[in-house]
């Protein structure tokens, strides 16, 4: 288990929970002018105290989820940190991270608690390479959260930063329709992240009422939809396309490079030997896939994804 969390009012500049007005059409969150934060300053306060302060507060966090038996693995400094938002939230230069992970990180060391740097939201590799060349921040981060803008960083990281574990935090929300056509955006961004590291994709969100408006008056979409009048729910497309994957990828499994005249797919090698391979035709119409080094040949559904579910050869 993972998790991020944003510091209390009285570790802020602002001394509000919030950086920014409530969005249209939700109740107002009582915001200041003078209290309203901006991407690229630093909304907490940067006193060694604080910092210290905020790594116990997060020690205790973990301690307290730990004797209720639940294990927190992996912490993230901030999410969106580069993000001035109407709920909880706190803007961070990289800078600052730095200075507050010479605090957590030894925090964290205790409880054996790995710190990811993150999440980031900018497609702006350098601003965790700032991090990572702080001889006493950098020692301390063994991965990184991506999500959203990200995703563009995410090649560069990967190449300067190999050894670092890559996830991919929150799956882009789509617009409430649910609609086939979106699926294929999230298979195209689930191959960007596993073919360029990552080694997690999470999705956002796991269930919304019918209509897919969230608590904020976004209107996003879900795995799951759910109608509380009539007291049914419904499995949207983005449901079987994860079950497609994790129905047959096993834990442990690695990526493995698939070759041949279809490259709109991803392959997977199972601890037993096995291979799950999923293919993507986007095509409006059929298209014949063959596995080579298998006497496999099959037909793909018009704008479809299927798996193979492959044993040891």
């Amino acid at each position: 288990m993972g998790f991020t969390v944003e510091p209390p009012s009285w570790m802020k500049r602002n001394h509000f929970y919030a950086e920014q007005k409530a969005y249209p059409g939700m109740k107002e969150n009582g915001i200041r002018p003078d209290q309203i934060g901006h991407e690229g300053e630093d909304m907490f306060i940067q006193e060694p105290r604080y910092f210290d302060a905020y790594a116990r507060y997060f020690g205790r966090f973990i301690d307290a989820y730990r004797s209720e038996g639940i294990r927190v693995g992996v912490v993230m400094p901030q999410n969106e940190f580069n993000s001035a938002q109407n709920f909880p939230s706190c803007t961070w230069t990289p800078e600052a991270l730095a200075r507050f992970v010479h605090s957590l990180g030894p925090e964290m060391q205790k409880r054996e608690v790995e710190v990811f740097f993150g999440t980031l939201e900018r497609g702006n590799p350098k601003l965790l390479e700032t991090v990572m060349v702080d001889a006493e921040a950098g020692v301390f981060i063994m991965g990184v959260g991506i999500q959203w803008a990200g995703k563009n960083a995410l090649p560069a990281i990967h190449r300067k930063f190999p050894a670092l574990t890559i996830y991919q935090s929150e799956q882009e929300c789509g617009d409430g329709t649910n609609a086939w056509s979106y699926t294929g955006y999230c298979w195209q961004l689930m191959k960007h992240y596993f073919r360029n590291g990552a080694s997690a994709y999470m999705y956002w969100n796991i269930s919304t009422e019918t209509g897919g408006l969230s608590t904020w008056g976004w209107a996003q979409n879900s795995l799951v939809s759910v109608d509380r009048g009539a007291k049914t729910y419904r499995f949207n497309h983005d449901y079987y396309l994860f079950k497609h994957l994790t129905h047959f990828v096993d834990v442990g499994a690695r990526r493995v490079e698939a070759t041949g005249t279809c490259d709109d797919a991803l392959a997977f090698l199972n601890p037993d030997g096995s291979v799950a391979l999923l293919v993507r035709n986007e095509l409006p119409f059929a298209q014949m896939v063959q596995v080579r080094d298998r006497t496999l040949a099959i037909e793909l559904p018009p704008d479809s994804v299927g798996t193979l579910a492959m044993k040891p050869a």
